[in-house]
């Protein structure tokens, strides 16, 4: 039988991973080949053009993405913002609802460090933590975007804690293992941003996507409790914890969260000017709060 070229190969797997209902099958197709290729997408539709052979092992990996093994699973690699992460079984892969927390984050650190430098004190680096890092895909675009920042990352989750240390390597975070809980006691009082994405799913959902439901850890989808909200409840009280009087928090959750998500943080009594958020999608999937109370005049960001 004579070998497929690589366009014959790429027209086949798209048509496979149609018919399997994943919803991007000709891009899937794509990045698989040239994962295996490792020319850039751009050669490869210019190798397609030109009557290349195809590459050893793509029907194989195409199979595995027909039963909606994640794309990120086969190639080991997920893109979050300006980051290129190892992500695998045993971590949850980041998501692009997530970039919008982060731009979040960003822009309040941005604020803070705009406001210090109009004094006429010296600026010191704000102190962020993310809680529940999972493969570190918040905290290193923190680190990676505001270079002045202190930042700080916990992940309880052995296997998921693996993939942080490895993405994490290159960059100035602070990550350790350990609940989000208890995490950082000597941070007490002195956070700037404290941002999360905890496991939030209520206890009865099944995700949609199988990628998800099969795939992902359950322990980074699930939040506990019938409703999903023990550990986004319990991310709030441990920002509660870090923040320094007008520090920020920002929390991602479920859309059918958000009303529940806001009238805890407002019930609490330690948070003002709370606020929901929507997601690319337009969809309300994070609440945002300032820690209340008086912080001191020029010098919450000065030494």
């Amino acid at each position: 039988m004579a070998q497929r070229t690589l366009a014959q190969a790429v027209a086949a797997a798209t048509a496979v991973l149609t018919a399997a209902g994943v919803p991007s099958p000709r891009v899937d197709a794509e990045l698989l080949a040239d994962h295996l290729m490792g020319v850039g997408l751009g050669r490869l539709r210019a190798l397609m053009l030109a009557d290349a052979p195809e590459p050893s092992g793509y029907d194989a990996l195409v199979q595995q993405r027909s039963q909606r093994v994640p794309l990120q699973h086969l190639t080991g690699v997920a893109y979050f913002r300006y980051l290129e992460l190892a992500v695998g079984p045993g971590v949850f892969i980041p998501r692009p609802e997530t970039e919008s927390v982060v731009q979040l984050a960003v822009d309040r650190l941005a604020e803070l460090l705009s406001a210090a430098e109009q004094t006429t004190l010296s600026p010191q680096a704000p102190v962020v933590v993310d809680l529940g890092t999972g493969s570190g895909a918040i905290a290193g675009s923190l680190a990676l975007e505001v270079p002045r920042a202190r930042v700080y990352a916990v992940e309880l989750s052995p296997e998921a804690h693996t993939f942080a240390e490895r993405n994490l390597a290159k960059l100035p975070v602070i990550l350790v293992q350990g609940d989000l809980r208890t995490a950082f006691p000597e941070l007490d009082g002195s956070a700037d941003v404290v941002v999360s994405n905890p496991p939030y799913i209520p206890a009865g959902a099944v995700p949609r996507e199988p990628e998800v439901a099969k795939y992902d850890p359950y322990p980074a989808l699930y939040g506990g409790g019938d409703d999903g909200m023990d550990l986004p409840s319990a991310a709030a009280a441990t920002a509660a914890r870090l923040l320094k009087p007008g520090g920020y928090f920002v929390l991602e959750h479920a859309e059918v969260q958000s009303a529940q998500m806001a009238a805890l943080l407002r019930k609490s009594g330690c948070w003002s000017d709370v606020r929901t958020h929507p997601d690319l999608n337009g969809r309300d999937r994070a609440t945002s709060a300032i820690r209340a109370g008086e912080a001191p005049d020029d010098e919450r960001m000065a030494t």
